[in-house]
C-alpha cells in the first residue's frame, strides 16, 4: 500500500475517533438523537479527493430497486466517486462509488447501508432494518443514509488481482468513506448526526462486524444480519460441498460437467425437512412446523436413523446412503484430508427445504464462490487456472486452502486478514464507549453457518465474563435461509430495536417476527399453507428459544423466551 493510501485511510479512521470518542464510563443510554430538517442539497461541496456526479433533489416516490421498488419520503440524492486510482498490479482503475440520501425531515442519524455479496455495485441507498419483505426502510424513518460499491465498479471477482481493492472491499471503503459522509451529513442539516449506525446482512453483516472491531468508534449501533465473518472459509466450504454433491449428480452439465441440481431432488430436500420437523418440532413445546430449540435438536436429529434410506433407487421419500454419507460431510463442516476444520458445521434445520438453500449448495459454488476464491480469497490469485464448476472441482482442500491464509508481495494481506473482523470476541472499544450490536442468524442459512455466529457469541461471552449480553445480543430467526425466506416468520425490524437499545437504554428481550403468507406486501412462497399468513412468533436473544405457554398458537403472545 503506498504512503498516501496509508496516511488517507489512517486519517480517516483518527477523524472518525475525534468525532466519536466516548469516554470509557458511557452511560447505559446514549443521548436519543434530535430531529433536524435539510437546509440545502444542490450546493453541497465536494472535499478534495471526492467527486460528484449527480446532486439533486428527488420528490416523495417510489424507487427502483433489484425486482420492485420501494417507497422514499422526499430527499437530496448525492452520488459521487472518491480516492480514484490506476493500479499498478493490473492496470485498471479504481474509485469508491457511493449514493448519499439525505431525507428532507431529518431523524438526526445517519446510516451506512453496508451491501452484500462481492459489492461492485452502489445499490440505492434506502436502508435494510432487517429480515424478508420489510415494510419500511431507514431512510423513510428518517435516516441520513450511504451506500457504496466498496472500492470496485462491477460485482466481477478480478478485482483480487488488484492488493487495494481487496482492502478496501475488505474494510478500508467503509473506513474512508464513513468521514466523507458524515461531513455532507453535517453540510446538509447544519449540523452533525447524533447518532450513527452500520447495518447489513450477508456480506454486509459482515462489514458490520468488521466496523464494530475496526472502527468502535465511528457507529453508536451496529446491525449484522446473517454475518459473513469467515466469508474466506464459507467460500471454501462451498466448494468442498460442490465436490460432495459431484459425486451424486446423476447427469451432466451441456460443458460436460456433473450437474449438481441433480444431486438431490426438491422432493428429497422437503423428505430431510419433515424429518427434522418430525424428531424435533415439539422441542419448543408446540408442533408447529418451527424448530424453535436448535441447539437441542441437533443432539436429537439422527440423520441415518430418522430419513428413510433408499433401497430401489432414488425416490423423493428417501436418500440414498451415498446422499446420506454426503450431507453428513458437508453438515459437519469442511474438511481436508487429515480431519482439519476449515469451516464450521451447519445445524439440521427445516430450512433445507427453501429454494435459497438449495441455489447456494447446488449452483452458488461454480459461480460466487469459484470466483471469489480464485481471485479475491487466494494468495497469490488462481486465474491461470480453469474457472466455474471445473475450479470448484479441482479446488485441494491439502494445497490450495492454505492460500486464504498466506501473503506474498504485492499482496501482503492475506484473505483472513482483510476479510475477518480482527478480535471479533472481544470489541472491548465498543463496549467502553457505550456502543451496541444487535446480530442475527437464520438457522437454515446454507452459505454462512449459524453454528458459527452462535460459536462466536459463546466465546464473546466468555471474554466478557458472561456479561456480553449487556452490549451485544444474538437472535437465531428459526427455518430462515440467507437473510430471508425459508418456511420461516422472517419479516422483522431489528433497527428500531437497535435504536431503542442505544438511545433509550432499552435492551431487546425479544423481536416480534411475522410470516409473509399470502396476501402480504410481498409473500414469501415457502410460509406452510398450515401457518396463518399472518403468524407471528418472538426472536428470542441466544441462548433463549420462544416456548409455548399456552393460548392462539399462531401469536406470538402465546410463546415466551426461556433460557435453557
Amino acid at each position: 500500500m503506498n504512503t498516501f493510501r496509508l496516511a488517507a485511510i489512517g486519517g480517516a479512521i483518527a477523524l472518525l475517533s475525534a468525532c466519536g470518542s466516548r469516554p470509557p464510563e458511557a452511560a447505559t443510554a446514549m443521548k436519543a438523537a434530535r430531529p433536524g430538517e435539510l437546509h440545502t442539497c444542490e450546493r453541497l461541496e465536494a472535499a478534495p479527493g471526492v467527486v460528484f456526479t449527480t446532486v439533486r433533489s428527488v420528490p416523495a416516490g417510489p424507487v427502483a430497486i433489484r425486482g420492485g421498488s420501494e417507497q422514499a419520503p422526499a430527499h437530496c440524492l448525492v452520488q459521487g466517486r472518491m480516492a480514484e486510482r490506476t493500479s499498478t498490479v493490473d492496470g485498471q482503475r479504481y474509485a469508491i462509488g457511493f449514493e448519499l440520501r439525505l431525507p428532507q425531515a431529518w431523524n438526526g442519524r445517519f446510516l451506512f447501508q453496508a451491501n452484500g455479496g462481492l459489492d461492485g455495485v452502489v445499490v440505492p441507498a434506502l436502508g435494510g432494518i432487517g429480515g424478508g419483505g420489510p415494510r419500511t426502510n431507514a431512510l423513510s424513518m428518517g435516516f441520513a443514509v450511504v451506500s457504496s460499491d466498496a472500492g470496485h465498479p462491477a460485482p466481477n471477482p478480478r478485482f483480487g488481482l488488484d492488493p487495494q481493492a481487496r482492502r478496501d472491499y475488505g474494510y478500508s471503503a467503509v473506513a474512508q468513506l464513513t468521514p466523507v459522509a458524515k461531513q455532507l451529513v453535517a453540510q446538509a442539516y447544519g449540523r452533525p448526526a447524533d447518532r450513527s449506525y452500520i447495518a447489513g446482512c450477508s456480506n454486509g453483516g459482515r462489514h458490520a462486524m468488521v466496523a464494530a472491531s475496526r472502527l468502535p468508534q465511528a457507529f453508536d449501533g451496529v446491525l449484522a444480519g446473517d454475518p459473513g465473518f469467515h466469508l474466506p472459509r464459507a467460500a471454501v466450504a462451498q466448494l468442498y460441498g460442490a465436490q460432495q454433491y459431484a459425486a451424486l449428480a446423476t447427469a451432466k452439465t451441456p460443458q460436460g460437467d456433473p450437474d449438481l441440481q441433480t444431486a438431490f431432488t426438491p422432493g428429497q430436500l422437503q423428505t430431510l425437512s419433515r424429518a427434522v420437523l418430525a424428531r424435533c418440532d415439539m422441542l419448543d413445546g408446540l408442533t408447529d412446523g418451527i424448530v424453535g430449540d436448535v441447539k437441542s435438536c441437533q443432539a436429537r436429529f439422527n440423520l441415518g436413523r430418522d430419513v428413510p434410506t433408499c433401497t430401489a433407487g432414488r425416490q423423493d421419500s428417501c436418500l440414498d446412503p451415498a446422499q446420506k454419507m454426503a450431507l453428513a460431510r458437508v453438515f459437519a463442516g469442511a474438511r481436508d484430508s487429515s480431519g482439519r476444520q476449515i469451516y464450521s458445521s451447519f445445524p439440521f434445520d427445516p430450512g433445507v427445504s427453501g429454494a435459497n438453500w438449495r441455489e447456494w449448495k447446488l449452483a452458488s459454488p461454480a459461480t460466487r464462490d469459484a470466483g471469489a476464491v480464485a481471485f479475491i480469497f487466494s494468495t497469490p490469485p488462481m486465474a491461470d487456472r480453469p474457472q466455474g464448476l471445473p475450479f470448484a472441482l479441482g479446488f485441494d482442500m491439502d494445497r490450495d486452502a492454505p492460500r486464504i491464509d498466506a501473503t506474498q508481495t504485492p499482496y501482503d494481506e492475506s484473505a483472513m486478514a482483510f476479510m475477518v473482523p480482527p478480535n471479533a470476541e472481544r470489541l472491548q472499544s465498543l463496549r467502553a464507549r457505550g456502543g451496541r450490536m444487535i446480530v442475527y442468524h437464520g438457522t437454515g442459512d446454507p452459505v454462512f453457518s449459524s453454528d458459527d455466529t452462535a460459536a462466536w457469541y459463546d466465546r464473546l461471552q466468555a471474554t466478557h465474563a458472561g456479561r456480553a449480553s449487556e452490549f451485544v445480543r444474538y437472535f437465531p430467526v428459526p427455518g430462515m435461509n440467507h437473510c430471508s425466506g425459508g418456511p420461516s416468520t422472517d419479516q422483522f425490524d431489528m433497527l428500531t430495536a437497535l435504536v431503542d437499545w442505544v438511545e433509550g437504554g432499552h435492551a431487546p428481550e425479544q423481536v416480534l417476527a411475522e410470516a409473509r403468507g399470502p396476501g402480504s406486501r410481498q409473500p414469501n412462497p415457502e410460509v406452510p399453507a398450515s401457518w396463518a399468513p399472518d403468524r407471528t412468533r418472538p426472536l428470542c436473544p441466544y441462548p433463549a428459544v420462544a416456548r409455548f405457554r399456552g393460548g392462539d398458537t399462531e401469536r406470538a403472545t402465546s410463546f415466551a423466551c426461556v433460557a435453557p
